[in-house]
């Protein structure tokens, strides 16, 4: 037994209630980061993707390697979404879907997808307030021509992102020079460990928060630890993101833990349901 305090036998007896839990869905749909099980992905895309929905997971989030996908192949996995009932609100991409040699792949690959948002989740090399700058204005002029094709660009944070430049967060910076209509997503995890408080976050930035990464985080195992289990605070953090926030869905995502990808997948899951409802 590892030292959750969670026995195989009542984590298997918990996972018998999902198909249950699942049935009533909540307002705010639950989705799967799939980089938390990349290994299996990367073996195999369409059985991972039929786990995931066996999961009780209800929408998926692809990261940067689905944009070297052909169209055909891109159909192929729309189709499959499809028929397991699973949609894709976005997708995490490097700067190249942001730019004009690769902006128009970008938005065939997630008109095909079904996405509304393409993220990116990576500013490549920054370090001066102008270059934050600069990646504010990316994500504006890509956004004007996402939106004539009825998306969205967004913006994923990582700790980089909470750490002073010259006085200010470069957060504050991309929130304050960007698009109101561009998503701010929330990695959670990340927030929590440079020292900030993602609920003010989101309460400052009403309307924007349109999905978060519910990562968690801890002092002693860092973001190995499960969803539930670090210091998060969420219950003031599901409040403030459906009440003022915007939220549109969440993504659970894990880096790693002491157990399978799959496992740990399903035991995010399972404790999602417990503390949100």
């Amino acid at each position: 037994m590892h030292g959750s305090g969670l026995s195989r036998r009542s984590f298997v007896a918990a996972l018998g209630a999902v198909p249950l839990a699942a049935a009533k869905k909540t307002s705010i749909p639950v989705g799967l980061e799939l980089y938390s099980v990349r290994s299996a992905l990367k073996k195999d895309l369409p059985g991972t993707l039929q786990a995931v929905a066996k999961m009780g997971y209800e929408c998926v989030e692809f990261f940067a390697p689905y944009y070297e996908w052909s169209a055909d192949y891109a159909n192929q996995v729309r189709k499959q979404l499809d028929d397991l009932g699973l949609k894709c609100y976005s997708t995490h991409n490097g700067k190249t879907s942001f730019t004009s040699a690769g902006l128009g792949k970008a938005i065939d690959l997630n008109k095909t997808l079904g996405a509304s948002y393409i993220v990116l989740a990576s500013p490549g090399k920054v370090s001066t307030l102008d270059d934050w700058k600069q990646v504010a204005e990316l994500l504006n002029q890509a956004n004007q021509t996402m939106q004539s094709q009825g998306l969205h660009a967004g913006y994923h944070n990582h700790d980089l992102e909470w750490k002073p430049v010259a006085g200010e967060k470069p957060m504050e910076i991309l929130a304050r020079n960007t698009d109101k209509s561009i998503m701010l997503q929330l990695d959670v995890g990340t927030c929590l460990e440079t020292g900030n408080d993602p609920v003010a976050w989101i309460r400052t930035n009403p309307g924007r928060i349109r999905s978060l990464h519910l990562k968690d985080w801890s002092p002693a195992k860092g973001y190995r630890v499960l969803f539930g289990q670090g210091i998060a605070p969420w219950k003031k953090i599901f409040d403030a993101a459906e009440s003022v926030g915007g939220v549109e869905y969440y993504l659970i995502e894990q880096e790693g833990s002491d157990y399978p990808e799959d496992e740990t997948a399903e035991r995010c899951l399972v404790a999602y349901k417990d503390l949100h409802g």
